[in-house]
Parts: C-alpha cells; sequence; structure tokens
C-alpha cells in the first residue's frame, strides 16, 4: 500500500500521559547505564490492516538485535478502515511520518516505510536499502554526532547529551520514548487475517524532555511517566534536529531496558 495519506493528521502533539499507571517494583533500584553512541535510528510505520508490512516487520525486529541500531516500530491508524482496527496504532505517529514527508518535499507517505536517521526514508522490506541509507546519513553533517547516555536509578531515568562534536550543530529537542520490545498480536480480520504477528520495539508512549543547546545537559524523568501502558520494558531517548513539527536529521540516541 503506497500514497494513503492519513485524514485525521494531528498536528499538535498532546503531551499528556496514557491514564493508567504500571507498578514499577520490578525494575531493579541500580544504575545500569545505557549504550552509547549508536549509528543509526531506524523508524518504521507500520499497520496491522497492511498485507505488505509483515516483512518489514520482521526486518525490524532482526533490526533490533544489532546494537549499533536503534529500531522503532510506529504503527499508523490510516489503514483502520480496511476492516481491522490496529490495536497499537497512534495518530501522532502518522502526524510524525506526514511531517517527515513534508520537510523533504515529497508525498511519500505510505507502509510500510522505513525512516534512518531522520533524513531518508525506504521501503520498510528493503534491508539491503536501509543499510545504504544508514551509511548514507551517517555521512551528513552532524547525524548521530551527539553523544547520548541514560541510566536507571531506582525509580528515575537520568539523561545526559554531551556537548557537540560538530560546530554547526548546536540546538535539537529531546525525546524519550517507552517500548515494548516484543508484541504478538492475533489478526483476525481485515488483510492480514488469519496471521499472528509480532511486532518489534513499539513505541507506546512519547515524551519531550526538553531542549539541548549544544552543551552537556541533563535531565531526570520518573519511570512511572513512561509506565503508563502494560508491557513497557524499554526506554529510547533521541535528540533531533528541528521540531516535532518540522523533523529534522537524528543527532543522537540511546537505549535502556527497563527491566
Amino acid at each position: 500500500m503506497t500514497g494513503m495519506m492519513a485524514s485525521n493528521f494531528v498536528s499538535r502533539w498532546s503531551g499528556a500521559f496514557w491514564s493508567g499507571a504500571l507498578g514499577i517494583c520490578a525494575i531493579v533500584a541500580v544504575i545500569r547505564p545505557a549504550q552509547a553512541d549508536p549509528r543509526a535510528v531506524v523508524e518504521l510505520f507500520t499497520s496491522q490492516g497492511c498485507s505488505s508490512c509483515p516483512p518489514a516487520d520482521k526486518v525490524i525486529g532482526d533490526l533490533a538485535k544489532d546494537p549499533s541500531i536503534i529500531a522503532l516500530s510506529m504503527p499508523i491508524d490510516y489503514w483502520d478502515y480496511l476492516g481491522w482496527k490496529d490495536t497499537l496504532a497512534d495518530s501522532r505517529f502518522s502526524a510524525r511520518q506526514r511531517a517527515y514527508s513534508r520537510m523533504r518535499g515529497d508525498r511519500e507517505v505510505y507502509t510500510p516505510q522505513v525512516v534512518v536517521n531522520g533524513a531518508a526514508h525506504v521501503i520498510g522490506s528493503d534491508r539491503s536499502g536501509i543499510e545504504n541509507a544508514i551509511d548514507k546519513t551517517d555521512a551528513g553533517t552532524g547525524v548521530m554526532s551527539v553523544p547520548v547516555t541514560m541510566s536507571l536509578a531506582g525509580k528515575q531515568i537520568n539523561v545526559s547529551v554531551a556537548a557537540s562534536k560538530e560546530p554547526t550543530v548546536s540546538h535539537g529537542e529531546v525525546w524519550i520514548c517507552s517500548i515494548v520490545k516484543s508484541v504478538p498480536i492475533e489478526i483476525s480480520r481485515g488483510e492480514n487475517r488469519g496471521q499472528q504477528i509480532t511486532y518489534h520495539n513499539v513505541v507506546r508512549n512519547l515524551l519531550k524532555v526538553g531542549d539541548w543547546h549544544g552543551h552537556p545537559e541533563s535531565w531526570t524523568v520518573p519511570i512511572e511517566n513512561l509506565t503508563s501502558r502494560d508491557g513497557v520494558d524499554g526506554a529510547v531517548v533521541y535528540v533531533q534536529d528541528g521540531s516535532r513539527e518540522k523533523p529534522g536529521p537524528m543527532l543522537g540516541a540511546a537505549y535502556t531496558s527497563l527491566h
């Protein structure tokens, strides 16, 4: 499926958390640094109602095993009318995908679509195309050049963004995502009816942490602000040029497990 725009584009993302709270007694109260300096953030825009998406969902699962890549699934909602409402979809992901398209100046909004380092888009099932896009975007000025770290300390996550290594890179927005590493879904209607598909590193919440201004900065995020949905077991922080309405290249990112 290609070329289908989300009909209900959300131009302003809400900073509110989803209701409910998951107990955090299972989170170990020790400090565990996250791996720093990955070479790519790979975002997959996918849908349970898209017959072309399962191969891309598998590719994301494979990429998620690579510690140098932060792979994220962002299920969109604009295929829900095809007979199956995506149980993981969020209209904010549809808005993000469309914002990327506006920034590139094209109309390429489709599933399965991968956006690599906020700068290049590729068909989500094209593993070699994704690898080529990683190599190409890594050559861009400032892309994935800012060291980002996270550490768990009791009931909070400490986020640190180092000084820029590039003099031309001096600002970015800092966002944290809560993720579920693996979500198996039984689909009973629509184009994928009768299948069980596993989705990997599914984003379940997004929260803006702050703005980074080119010098070392740190923030503290309560874990309970991220774990409002069952199954959340990981977190990703990314620093991105531009804004949520006009997203630019990824400047840095880090991942940590919450269990």
